[in-house]
C-alpha cells in the first residue's frame, strides 16, 4: 500500500527521498487544496473506495493517508 502511494504522489513530481511518515503534503511538500483533492480522488479510484468530504482533513500526512487507507480496509473485509 505505502508503494502505490508513493507511486501517486510521484505524479506530483514528488520524489520517492522526500516521503516520510510524518511529511506534511501542504507545508513539507508544496501541494495546494487543488493538489489535495486530486490526491485523494487518485487515492479512491486506486484503492476502490470513497473518502468523504469530512475525512479529507485527517489526510495531510503521508502516515495519516496510510493509517486511514489501512483502517478502510480493515472495515471493508469485517464488512
Amino acid at each position: 500500500m505505502k508503494e502505490k502511494i508513493i507511486e501517486i504522489l510521484g505524479n506530483f513530481g514528488i520524489q520517492r527521498t522526500a516521503i516520510t511518515e510524518n511529511v506534511h503534503f501542504t507545508r513539507d511538500l508544496g501541494l495546494d487544496s487543488l493538489d489535495t483533492v486530486d490526491l485523494i480522488m487518485q487515492l479512491e479510484q486506486e484503492f476502490g473506495i470513497r473518502i468523504p468530504d469530512e475525512d479529507y482533513s485527517k489526510l495531510t500526512t503521508f502516515g495519516g493517508v496510510v493509517d486511514y487507507l489501512e483502517n478502510e480496509q480493515q472495515i471493508a473485509v469485517m464488512a
